[in-house]
C-alpha cells in the first residue's frame, strides 16, 4: 500500500517479473482510482506453484509493504498474526486532517501482529541516492535479502533490470545495492 507517486505499480509489475524468473504461477491486482493526485494505492500478488485468484482474503496476507505509514493502517483488513509488515516510516498529511501519530499507528497494527519492521526507507534513499522515489525499489530489495518475501535477491535484480527504464536502470540498481548494504549493517533506523 501507498499513494499516487511512489511506484507500487512499477513495484508490482518487478516482483511479478521476478516470480516468473522463479517458475512460479503469479496473479496480480491494482487498485489506484485517485493515484494520480497521491490518493491511496494499493496493489495485490499472490504466487506460488498454482494460483487461481489475485485477490487476497480478510486476515490472509502472509507480508504487508507499505510505503507510507498512514496507509498501512488501510491494509490491516488483509492481516492476522502472521502477518508480516514492512513499513516506510514517512508520512504523508491528509488535508483538512490531523496526523495519526506513528505511535498510535504502531499501537493499532500491533493489536493485528507483533511482526512489523520500521524502516525510514526514503530518508536513507534521499541522503544516500538523492533521491526518496527509490524508497520501494529498496524495501522490495531488503524484503528478499530478509526472507521477508519468498523470492531470491537475485530475481529482484533481475526483474529491476527487465522492468526498468534504461535512462532509471542505474539509480534503480543503487537501491537495490543499498538495500544489501543495509541488511549486512542491520542499521535502518526505524
Amino acid at each position: 500500500v501507498g499513494t499516487g507517486g511512489q511506484g507500487l505499480l512499477t513495484l508490482l509489475r518487478i516482483l511479478a517479473e521476478a516470480v516468473l524468473f522463479e517458475k512460479k504461477d503469479v496473479k496480480t491486482s491494482e487498485l489506484h482510482g485517485l493515484a494520480q493526485r497521491g490518493g491511496s494505492v494499493e496493489v495485490q500478488i499472490r504466487f506460488g506453484k498454482e494460483i487461481f485468484s489475485p485477490l487476497i482474503n480478510q486476515a490472509d496476507a502472509d507480508f504487508i509493504l507499505a510505503l507510507e505509514f498512514q496507509e498501512a493502517l488501510r491494509a490491516l483488513y488483509y492481516s492476522s498474526r502472521k502477518t508480516k509488515f514492512l513499513i516506510n516510516r514517512y508520512s504523508i498529511p491528509i488535508p483538512g486532517q490531523p496526523e495519526i501519530s506513528g505511535e498510535e499507528i504502531l499501537k493499532n497494527i500491533k493489536n493485528f501482529t507483533k511482526n512489523i519492521e520500521l524502516v525510514r526507507a526514503g530518508e536513507i534513499c534521499k541522503k544516500e541516492l538523492g533521491n526518496e522515489i527509490l524508497a520501494g525499489i529498496f524495501l522490495i530489495s531488503l524484503a528478499s535479502f530478509k526472507n521477508l518475501i519468498p523470492l531470491k535477491p537475485e530475481s529482484i535484480l533481475a526483474a529491476i533490470k527487465k522492468i526498468i527504464p534504461e535512462k532509471h536502470l542505474e539509480l534503480n540498481l543503487k537501491a537495490f545495492n543499498l538495500a544489501r548494504q543495509s541488511f549486512s549493517k542491520k542499521n535502518l533506523g526505524g
